[in-house]
């Protein structure tokens, strides 16, 4: 099959679904139409309206503020109060956001006393006199309400509202990246590292979530569709300067991607402040372990009226290295042959990554949004791989020794175009967003191969090879979510995604000969993949007192086609799945919750993991795809308590079956390292987080993850039935010390783990930061040391069926760093709009154009 009649097969399949994939669809066009019309025609009868203006001292509009509904009773004093006691102890009716000219409007109210307040970061909160709403009126309007400004300044609504670098939430844990004195001038990957729950494989380019593979990563909202590798490239190469929060949703509802068995990671990007006018902020940055680090940034933001635009860069260059001490045994007796690998992997990155959107306020009620991001990045790296060959006496046999002279460049622009629109005061709103993204890879190996004797002899002629193996993924979605209020505290929800990802990995493996460099034809292939997956959710929620229920269906179609053009070989799947979800919550009172949630996940191999291509590591090791890799399933159960929305606890339950894992096969000499599924694996875990607060100027954020993994399955003819009792343990502490500074100190420890057949040594790093704010507060010095003890290395051993290898890597995670930031422009506290769509509102949803 040539590529251009593939192309042409491939797109007609994008612009002609198959029955299934137009069946979905179209329950999901039919059911959001039906939707909108039955709320149309079923309106209740038209009560009167409450419409007021909200202006400061000087008479000019305050632009969205936030106003309240309160009912009162006939004794509250009929004045305007800063401090009303009457509307502190009024019940709240609704809530609403005034528009760029401060007006706002409450629809649909019933008779009965009411008072209005009205309240905005940067001024003193503000009520009306109280006035009465009789069933005859068509409208109400309430006098101008004055706000009066706050005597705060910047500086100090900034340290009083700061929030911590780990903020545990009922469903989610919150990474603030930002305001992180530790993480400054980092990555976002070593930012996870310190997150609760996460375990990052340097050495095997993997991520973990509470002991579990297969977490789902996204930027700001959006999945990135790369391999598991990929993924911890992107995040090793985007800087920590730019990132503003990063969240982890462990048990996601119907209305999220099912895709991510172990949850969801969601790296939410900086777009600049929300404040009026003009600001903005410089960062420059330079840091030191064995070699030296430099970053840039700039954020900009304009707001006026209506229309805000925003914008970000980051400059990023980092030289460091890692290194790998691996042994591995084979044979046995007389035949034993131990290969001793020695790897050093000096390595230099420029990274650029930027932000760029605009938002527009139609009216109040109506907004759209566009939005780029993308990143950059130039890496260079010198492989030096030695190989020691011992024979069964222990006596040295032979030296092979591979140099790779390796190059990758990475291209990444995703843009996305959003738009929304609130129907009435009510909630009911509708969101729509479509999305394009590609990420362009160009890698470039130059291998040479020595064998030497042990007197440095040569044994035989030099093997000099080269490869490269450009990939392109190009992502193209569309998506809508509907919101509509019921009667009594109800919420429904509805939704609809399609989403088209293909990819083109052109492998090209070469051997110099006499004649010139000549294709490898075990190693050559071109591959592509192709992936259409249609989907469509219902969700239900429903208040009852102190309980909550909510309860929701997700299906998705998908449709892959795996395409070796090389092997004329093609692996066509077509497969429907259904994604139930539930939520239980009891709120006891303002200090203590209860949850309990069900969901069904899926995880669909990469396109990495599918290629069969052959990519040599060294010349004992090498790396296979597998094309009959299966999706895997997951089922999870969790049950959490909450106190005063700051400690949690929680205790989830999560079977997986085709467990997607990475295994190692002993062949002769050579080591084979693929993907398989493995029948199943069982996950338990306790999770606690408890905020301390021992003083005034001491706070203390202790959390505990401790899991349990059971695999159960069979590979190469043995029984593996792996079990192991697994921690993860974080402390983050933040200090306000005299002379206007603060400090933080952040450790976490892994305990020894399981993944598969590999069983991982613990391993952990404690880290610590000094920050001065300067000038009023308008700039701010930070100073960390990262792993300030030295105790990150990686370390594992592997000892199943005719494999025994043990290893131990490290890296540069020590690294001083000192980074300056400067904010510029307005300073003013005049917070305008921030854009949440109703999924934010009720769930926290990820998502959203351009949150």
């Amino acid at each position: 099959m040539n590529r251009q009649l593939s192309s042409n097969n491939l797109m007609a399949n994008f612009f002609s679904f198959s029955e299934i994939d137009l069946l979905v669809f179209g329950l999901i066009v039919l059911f959001n139409v039906s939707l909108a019309v039955s709320a149309a025609y079923a309106q209740p009868l038209s009560r009167p309206s409450v419409v007021g203006s909200v202006r400061d001292a000087a008479g000019k509009p305050v632009e969205f503020a936030t106003v309240l509904l309160l009912k009162t009773g006939d004794s509250a004093p009929a004045t305007s109060s800063v401090t009303s006691q009457s509307a502190s102890a009024a019940k709240l009716v609704k809530g609403a956001v005034g528009d760029a000219h401060g007006r706002y409007v409450f629809d649909n109210i019933g008779p009965g006393t009411y008072q209005v307040a009205a309240q905005m970061v940067g001024y003193q909160k503000t009520t009306s006199a109280l006035f009465t709403v009789v069933a005859d009126q068509p409208e109400v309007k309430v006098p101008p309400i004055t706000l009066l400004q706050s005597s705060q300044t910047l500086g100090e609504v900034t340290v009083a509202a700061k929030k911590p670098f780990i903020e545990q939430l009922p469903d989610k844990t919150v990474i603030n990246v930002e305001n992180s004195i530790v993480s400054a001038g980092g990555t976002a990957l070593e930012v996870l590292e310190k997150a609760p729950g996460i375990l990052v494989d340097n050495q095997n380019d993997r991520i973990t979530l509470k002991g579990r593979e297969g977490t789902l990563i996204m930027i700001d909202g959006k999945p990135t569709y790369l391999s598991a590798q990929e993924v911890v490239n992107l995040l090793r190469n985007t800087p920590s300067n730019g990132v503003e929060s990063i969240e982890l949703i462990t048990n996601p509802s119907a209305r999220y991607d099912a895709a991510g068995n172990a949850g969801i990671i969601n790296i939410r990007l900086k777009r600049g402040s929300r404040k009026s006018g003009t600001n903005g902020s410089s960062t420059l940055g330079a840091g030191y372990g064995r070699f030296p680090k430099a970053s840039a940034g700039l954020t900009l933001n304009h707001r006026a009226g209506g229309l805000n635009v925003f914008g970000n860069y980051n400059y990023d260059y980092r030289e460091s290295f890692g290194s790998v001490d691996a042994l591995r045994k084979f044979g046995s007796g007389d035949s034993l042959t131990t290969v001793n690998n020695l790897g050093y992997r000096p390595s230099t990155a420029q990274n650029h990554t930027f932000k760029v959107g605009a938002d527009y306020a139609l009216s109040k009620r109506t907004s759209i949004g566009v939005m780029a991001n993308g990143l950059i990045s130039n890496n260079q790296a010198t492989i030096d791989n030695k190989n020691l060959v011992y024979d069964a006496k222990g006596q040295l046999e032979q030296t092979v020794t591979m140099i790779n002279v390796s190059t990758r460049g990475t291209n990444r622009l995703a843009t996305n175009v959003n738009f929304k629109h609130t129907f009435d005061t009510l909630g009911r709103e509708l969101t729509v967003d479509a999305d394009y993204s590609r990420v362009t890879i160009q890698p470039q190996d130059n291998m040479r191969t020595r064998y030497l004797g042990t007197g440095g002899e040569e044994t035989q002629p030099e093997l000099i090879q080269r490869n490269r193996p450009p990939s392109t993924v190009t992502i193209r979605a569309a998506k809508a979510d509907y919101v509509h209020p019921l009667h009594q505290g109800g919420r429904l929800e509805a939704g609809g995604k399609i989403s088209y990802v293909t990819s083109d990995n052109d492998v090209r493996f070469e051997t110099l000969t006499e004649n010139g460099y000549v294709a490898d034809p075990q190693r050559t292939n071109h591959f592509l993949y192709d992936e259409t997956i249609t989907a469509g959710y219902l969700n239900a929620n429903r208040d009852w007192g102190k309980w909550s229920v909510q309860a929701g269906i997700r299906a998705e179609h998908t449709r892959s086609l795996e395409n070796s053009v090389t092997l004329s070989k093609v692996i066509d799947r077509n497969y429907l799945n259904l994604f139930p979800s539930a939520f239980l919550t009891y709120k006891a009172n303002q200090d203590h919750q209860w949850r309990a949630s069900y969901s069904r996940r899926i995880d669909r191999p990469n396109y990495q993991d599918l290629n069969p291509f052959v990519y040599v590591m060294d010349p004992y090791t090498y790396n296979q795809g597998n094309p009959f890799l299966r999706p895997q399933y997951t089922n999870a159960f969790q049950v959490s308590y909450t106190y005063r929305n700051e400690t949690n606890i929680s205790l989830s339950y999560n079977h997986t079956t085709d467990v997607i894992t990475g295994v190692n096969e002993q062949q002769e000499r050579v080591m084979r390292v693929t993907t398989v599924n493995l029948a199943a694996l069982d996950n338990i875990n306790l999770s606690v987080s408890l905020p301390l607060k021992p003083t005034n100027w001491w706070n203390l954020q202790p959390s505990a993850n401790v899991f349990w993994n059971a695999y159960n399955a069979e590979f190469a003819g043995q029984r593996l039935d792996y079990r192991q009792l697994s921690a993860n343990l974080t402390l983050n502490q933040s200090f306000i010390l005299p002379y206007g500074l603060t400090a933080e100190l952040s450790g976490f420890y892994n305990s020894p783990s399981v993944y598969g057949m590999m069983h991982f040594r613990g391993m952990g790093q404690l880290s610590v930061g000094l920050q001065k704010s300067l000038w009023d507060k308008a700039a701010t010095l930070r100073l960390n040391v990262s792993d300030i003890l030295h105790t990150m290395r990686s370390g594992g051993t592997l000892n199943f069926a005719s494999t025994n290898l043990s290893f131990i890597s490290q890296w540069e995670s020590r690294v001083a760093r000192l980074t300056f930031t400067y904010n510029f422009g307005n300073r003013n506290l005049k917070t305008a709009r921030q854009r949440r769509s109703g999924v934010e509102d009720e769930q926290n949803r990820i998502g959203g154009g351009n949150n």
